[in-house]
């Protein structure tokens, strides 16, 4: 039982600490659940994005699903995923209720400008963590590289480019083995 309030506790204060969608949260989670409470690996952590990503829903709320059920099977999932969303609705509620009254003014426009910066560079410093855990040799860079500049260059859904790179993973690593 203690697990599951220590899940729905950690699961609430990252959601409460991240503005900016799913993608935001990614260094909050690498914080709290790699480094602090050692819950997964930066790769598994990478492993669940990507799967969040690939499947319908909210890469975050699925992240958390994955993570919670991994401590404490479906009951963790549930209570890892009501902890992540329950700090958003009371916010939102809340904001929704005043943001119209508010959203015109100039230092609102502003502070709104300032988060959206300060979560890129959020986001870029959990991207560099990750990939130093997942770009391991010549043929994780190149793939690696390859989805970058394609997604970069392209408007094609991101599903693709797992899809593809799972692929290519298998295709060449196994190829290896055989």
């Amino acid at each position: 039982m203690t697990e599951l309030v220590d899940l729905f506790f950690t699961f609430s204060r990252i959601g409460v600490l991240t503005f900016g969608g799913g993608y935001a949260m990614l260094p909050i989670l690498q914080r709290e659940i790699v480094e602090d409470k050692k819950w997964a690996e930066d790769s598994e952590l990478a492993d669940y994005f990507a799967i969040g990503q690939c499947t319908p829903g909210i890469i975050a709320v699925n992240t958390a699903t994955f993570i919670g059920c991994k401590r404490k099977g479906v009951a963790g999932g549930i209570v890892a995923t009501l902890g992540l969303v329950f700090p958003a609705l009371i916010i939102i509620t809340v904001i929704a209720a005043f943001l119209r009254n508010f959203a015109d003014l100039q230092p609102v426009k502003d502070a709104f400008a300032a988060v959206r910066v300060c979560v890129c560079v959020l986001i870029l410093n959990a991207v560099i963590k990750l990939g130093k855990s997942s770009v391991k040799d010549t043929v994780t860079l190149i793939i690696f590289l390859c989805v970058f500049l394609l997604s970069f260059f392209t408007n094609y859904s991101p599903i693709l480019w797992v899809v593809l790179a799972a692929a290519a993973g298998i295709l060449v690593k196994g190829g290896r083995r055989a």
